[in-house]
């Protein structure tokens, strides 16, 4: 109790948490609200109300590690890791705190989203399903960046890796012309998969809750990469 009220008062005294999540909910509802305004047909559904959501995973993504990667860049990871020494729950308030503000700026995020979206599509009405995948979908981008920036204790190298997650590794498959290999990394790589919660398609190559559980078991890896890590390196 004593790490999860030391990290709630960290990441709330940031200077700079308010605004990423002030910025996540503006750049998420913003884009939604910009794609939806220039979608017209059949094709305009929850996909393009929930646009903005491949937006807002950066800013949680960037959120995340700074939480963690602040600490090693200034040195006060040692002051953390003096005040609780077992290191599991130092790693464990911070993924409660980090899911917990997450999860309150997404489901503005989404809300926004989802308004933007019923006033600006023909014939669009909001369900749940997708609406609930996308804010569970952010917070599990922003787990699954905590635990690498844990892992790999650089702010620089976490983000970096992060952004290739969720950039660099959607570029390679679409290029990908195999069609069953090309399926296959739909199918399991992090955000194809994790998005596919949103999806409205008749016949998806992944099912929306079996693609966010997929998403899940990379936060879970990432997360255990992280304590392992914590556990063993020096501060």
């Amino acid at each position: 109790m004593r790490a999860l009220h030391a990290e709630w008062t960290k990441l709330r005294t940031s200077p700079g948490t308010a605004g990423l999540l002030l910025t996540l909910v503006a750049a998420t509802a913003g884009l939604s609200a910009t794609v939806a305004a220039a979608c017209s047909g059949a094709a305009c559904g929850a996909d393009v109300a929930l646009t903005g959501v491949q937006l807002g995973h950066t800013v949680v993504a960037i959120l995340a590690v700074l939480v963690v990667g602040n600490e090693y860049s200034t040195g006060m990871i040692s002051v953390t890791l003096a005040a609780v020494p077992r290191r599991f729950p130092v790693l464990l308030g911070k993924a409660v705190v980090v899911a917990v503000a997450v999860a309150a700026a997404a489901a503005v995020a989404v809300a926004g989203s989802v308004l933007a979206g019923e006033a600006l599509l023909p014939g669009y009405h909001a369900t749940l399903r997708p609406a609930v995948g996308a804010v569970l979908y952010l917070v599990l981008i922003a787990l699954l960046s905590l635990g690498l920036a844990t892992a790999v204790r650089s702010p620089a190298a976490a983000i970096g890796t992060v952004l290739a997650l969720l950039y660099a590794v959607p570029v390679v498959v679409a290029v990908i012309t195999d069609p069953t290999w090309h399926d296959r990394l739909v199918k399991y790589a992090p955000v194809s998969a994790g998005l596919a919660v949103q999806s409205t398609a008749s016949d998806p190559l992944i099912g929306p809750w079996k693609g966010l559980g997929v998403l899940a078991l990379w936060t879970f890896a990432a997360l255990l990469a992280g304590a392992i890590t914590l556990q063993r390196r020096d501060a």
